[in-house]
């Protein structure tokens, strides 16, 4: 069976696009804190991982490849296309840059940043006040940058899944509620009552599907509150 045989050992691609979207999340983001960095460079490890097996080493297909080749014995597994095991594995026909999961998945990415870019204004403004944040995505949701970083990562998985990254996903959520809730609590630490009304009246991840927005006390937080 012929195959791509540029597929993968593109390095400098590895690497151009780690930088890219690293770069990107690290202008939205501006890390500062301690706890921002760790978030910041778990979101890292999860681009570096992702992006080494899509273009350098597919270490995924190569310890798939026998049941991948038993199931899908037409399958051409060293060809780029057949990194996108989610198109295999569901029977999608086409291209699949141009299926529903990989449009699904840019939206999410795109979506990820702005939400990122949107959360960081907000807060950055908050923060040169030494006040609390509520306007923009605040007034609907106290984690918005977490919320944003949770939406590109699962943006990523949908449009290449590998078992580093699955695996790395559950845990990094987990790590994104444990600083979201550190966070919580350093603010009601540091704005007491002024945050409990806050947090009464504001979800932490999932917006109030009601249109109507409660008067909020101002709200802040570090890279990802």
């Amino acid at each position: 069976m012929t195959h791509e045989a540029s597929a993968y050992g593109l390095w400098v691609l590895v690497a151009l696009n780690s930088a890219i979207f690293i770069i990107f999340a690290f202008s939205f983001g501006k890390p500062q804190s301690p706890r921002d960095w760790r978030s910041f460079g778990a979101f890292s490890a999860f681009i570096v991982a992702l992006f080494t097996e899509m273009y350098g080493f597919p270490l995924t297909i190569y310890l798939l490849s026998g049941w991948l080749q038993t199931r899908y014995p037409s399958l051409d597994i060293l060809s780029h296309d057949a990194g996108h095991l989610w198109s295999t594995v569901l029977g999608l026909e086409g291209n699949p840059h141009f299926n529903v999961l990989h449009i699904l998945s840019n939206v999410l990415i795109l979506a990820g940043f702005v939400l990122l870019s949107a959360a960081w204004k907000v807060l950055h403004a908050a923060q040169k006040q030494d006040r609390l944040a509520t306007t923009g995505v605040y007034a609907h949701v106290r984690h918005p940058q977490y919320i944003a970083f949770i939406g590109i990562l699962f943006g990523f998985l949908l449009q290449w899944p590998t078992i580093l990254t699955l695996a790395m996903f559950p845990l990094l959520v987990l790590m994104y509620v444990r600083l979201a809730r550190s966070e919580e609590r350093e603010a009601l630490r540091v704005f007491g009552a002024e945050y409990e009304r806050y947090a009464a009246v504001t979800p932490g991840w999932l917006p109030h599907l009601s249109s109507r927005r409660p008067n909020h006390p101002r709200v802040g937080g570090s890279f990802g509150a």
